[in-house]
């Protein structure tokens, strides 16, 4: 476990199955509609119970069947909804229509239903099919996202629920294959955006641990739909996975075990390169690579960020513990890729390091670790990525 990085619980438990995202499947699963083809375990090597990189037995979210439901809802929103939801006054202000209270069919976005014991399934004309969802996502990614004129939590909170009830429509209707990989890459992307911009924000307004947890989920999902056959944008997406557990053992092995042309493809080779420099604490190398990556990996990778430079200084305060010895405070913030001197100044500052006359005197007895790491957002190693570029764009173009 790499120091200084938020613990990962890798065997609690598995993704949940189809029969965990809504209990009614358990009643009736015994009749002959609704009998499942249960799948042998798929084991990378031993069984070590990994929560998000293993498959597990008793049935997956994106598992097959002989038997499924098949969606006709042809809008974003099934009309029952709609009218329920205007009817209780709970749409919400990015589904209603211009200075109204009543709801757009055109902004009305289905919403995620938590699932209850006893809860019927839904019926086909209240499901979405597959090229539905596939609009509804990137109506969200390209009409929503883009709204500046609200709080950036509220629209990440209603874009994450949205996408949160597209996955529950797939998983209903056991979707596989290419649909299912085009939803969740492209789910995949909004959520390593909003992970960084939303950074900063106060607990309150966005959990850290939730949005790991819908995450780790989607990278799950996804990475089975890739064993079970071959897709074009497999490499960049194992490359993004490897970037967001940067340093855990399990994600390196899995990685190491995947086929050999996916393995050797551009993006997974400068992951790997990345993975080791930050394991051999070779920092230089590891912040040149990081300057390197295109937006959505850095996005995947910021939030090791500021466990890298606390491990690099405290690398430097022991390897540089000397009275006379001084090092620029401009040199180092360009070797940990800050985006100026005061920054470097305050990281210092935040780990008890001395600096005299525009320079840092590390001296290993003053080192000491913040009360809280924190993570800022970052000119030089993500924004200056993206430009005037709009999310949706980005996207489709790491998706295609």
């Amino acid at each position: 476990m790499p120091t200084g990085t938020t613990h990962v619980n890798f065997q609690e438990t598995a993704p949940p199955s189809c029969t965990a995202e809504h209990p009614a499947l358990n009643q009736r699963e015994n009749q002959p509609l609704y009998k499942q083809r249960r799948e042998a375990p798929m084991s990378d090597g031993k069984n070590t119970g990994n929560k998000w990189l293993h498959r597990k037995q008793g049935g997956w979210p994106m598992g097959g069947s002989d038997e499924f439901l098949v969606g006709t809802c042809p809008r974003m929103c099934p009309q029952s909804e709609l009218t329920q939801r205007e009817r209780q006054g709970r749409l919400h202000r990015l589904e209603l229509q211009e200075g109204t209270r009543q709801g757009d069919p055109d902004r009305v976005v289905k919403e995620y239903s938590r699932p209850a014991a006893g809860k019927e399934l839904p019926r086909p004309q209240e499901l979405r099919p597959a090229p539905v969802l596939l609009t509804t996502v990137r109506y969200l990614l390209g009409q929503v996202t883009s709204r500046a004129d609200l709080p950036p939590a509220e629209v990440y909170a209603f874009v994450s629920d949205r996408l949160r009830a597209v996955r529950q429509d797939a998983t209903l209707q056991r979707l596989q294959g290419a649909p299912c990989v085009a939803l969740l890459e492209r789910s995949l992307g909004y959520l390593l955006h909003a992970g960084y911009r939303l950074c900063q924000e106060p607990p309150a307004h966005f959990d850290p641990h939730l949005h790991s947890t819908q995450l780790q989920e989607c990278f799950s999902w996804l990475r089975r739909c890739y064993r079970d056959s071959c897709h074009d944008r497999e490499p960049a997406f194992q490359a993004l996975f490897l970037l967001y557990n940067l340093g855990f053992p399990e994600a390196l092995r899995q990685i190491l075990q995947l086929p050999d042309p996916v393995r050797a493809s551009p993006e997974l080779r400068t992951a790997l390169a990345v993975n080791w420099a930050y394991l051999e604490r070779d920092w230089a190398r590891f912040f040149r690579l990081v300057r390197a990556l295109p937006y959505l990996p850095s996005c995947a990778l910021h939030r090791h960020l500021g466990p890298a430079r606390r491990l690099a200084l405290l690398t430097f305060s022991h390897g540089f513990s000397a009275k006379n010895c001084r090092c620029p405070l401009a040199w180092l913030a360009q070797l940990l890729a800050l985006d100026s001197p005061e920054e470097m100044e305050e990281l210092c500052y935040d780990h008890g390091i001395t600096m005299l006359d525009g320079a840092v005197v590390f001296q290993k007895a003053d080192f000491r670790d913040p009360s809280v790491l924190v993570h800022s957002h970052s000119q030089l190693l993500v924004d200056s990525k993206r430009g005037e570029v709009p999310l949706l764009e980005i996207i489709e173009d790491a998706c295609s």
